[in-house]
């Protein structure tokens, strides 16, 4: 069978414009696994409420952090599917889980090229409802309706794997190579609690608590909270930092619900008044800079630490198209085409 890879990724609004940024949304936020309510209601919020005032919100905030290019977020992808074309002998389709970037279209573009056996590398590193696994549905989806014949093979979530851990850890001791910082704070997309109970295979185990992280459990395999500290704890180790040095914490929270914390914008406020005053911040749950690195942290974020009493703020980059990171996914990519297995 002729092999090929499926990137995906978030996605983006063509243009940093309302017009462009509201049909975005509405993909995005009817989502059944992002906001996670019954139709009527998810389209009563979504439709009558949020794409009425957000849209040109949302626009403002891209258009801080937009490129020449296009959206980094694209633009980023498209050179880590290049990168990779010159290590791997097999095709590449890039797709976006919304956006005009489809999943179908890049589907189609490996179909089209004779392609019967897929990789998919869903390209968040935590498992999660709204990120990794509305990636993975959405693509059988699209394959069981038009490409029936197709084989699909998913990529698992990679966020405790040693040679992950490495090539992160790395690229954060590099970019700090000339900051001193007094804390190193490990920001992770927010999600609502309710998600990693409704992902808790057990419907028992997770208790949010920190309490059943130390429980061995399937759930974990599911659990995005877990996960994302595991990633911090493992980090830390492979740089040897002191436990006191590093923190985690959860960002772009929505309000009238309850979120994972701690919340990154109240540790900015806490670690000014703690006098820890130079502050780095690295966001793991991407693997690509985009509106939420960009613009939520390494702009406003580092606004609300200076405002809180900070003195320097070090925004860490995601590892984009780094040569490391390329290297570790085609490394990934070659043992599942030469064996038919994935190496973890």
């Amino acid at each position: 069978m002729k092999k090929g890879v499926l990137l995906v990724n978030l996605g983006s609004p063509d243009a940093p414009t309302k017009k462009a940024v509201r049909p975005y949304l509405d993909e995005f936020l009817m989502d059944s696994r992002v906001i996670d309510a019954p139709k009527a209601l998810r389209a009563l919020l979504v439709k009558g409420i949020i794409l009425n005032t957000r849209p040109r919100r949302s626009a403002k905030a891209y258009s801080k952090i937009w490129w020449d290019e296009g959206s980094p977020l694209i633009v980023i992808s498209e050179r880590f599917q290049e990168k990779l074309k010159k290590h791997i002998d097999l095709p590449v389709a890039l797709g976006m889980r919304y956006g005009s970037m489809s999943i179908r279209k890049a589907l189609q573009e490996l179909h089209d090229q004779g392609i019967e056996d897929t990789l998919l590398v869903p390209l968040y590193p935590q498992y999660a409802m709204s990120s990794y696994e509305t990636v993975v549905v959405k693509t059988l989806e699209e394959q069981q309706r038009h490409f029936p014949e197709m084989k699909i093979t998913t990529l698992p979530a990679f966020y405790n794997q040693e040679d992950y851990i490495k090539v992160l850890g790395d690229h954060i001791a590099k970019e700090l190579e000339d900051f001193e910082y007094d804390q190193l704070l490990f920001s992770y997309h927010g999600i609502p609690e309710r998600h990693i109970r409704k992902s808790d295979p057990t419907k028992f185990h997770c208790k949010i608590d920190g309490s059943c992280c130390s429980i061995n459990s399937v759930a974990h395999h599911s659990c995005y909270r877990h996960q994302c500290y595991t990633t911090t704890k493992l980090v830390g180790e492979h740089l040897q930092l002191d436990e006191d040095k590093i923190a985690t914490s959860f960002q772009s929270r929505i309000a009238g619900d309850t979120w994972l914390k701690p919340y990154t914008d109240y540790e900015f406020e806490r670690f000014a008044k703690e006098d820890k005053t130079r502050l780095a911040v690295v966001t793991p749950a991407f693997v690509a800079d985009c509106l939420e690195t960009l613009e939520e942290i390494a702009m406003e974020g580092e606004e609300e630490f200076i405002e809180a009493g900070g003195k320097e703020f070090k925004h860490i980059s995601c590892l984009n198209d780094s040569d490391s990171w390329v290297a570790l996914m085609a490394n990934w990519i070659s043992h599942w085409e030469q064996h038919a297995k994935l190496p973890f």
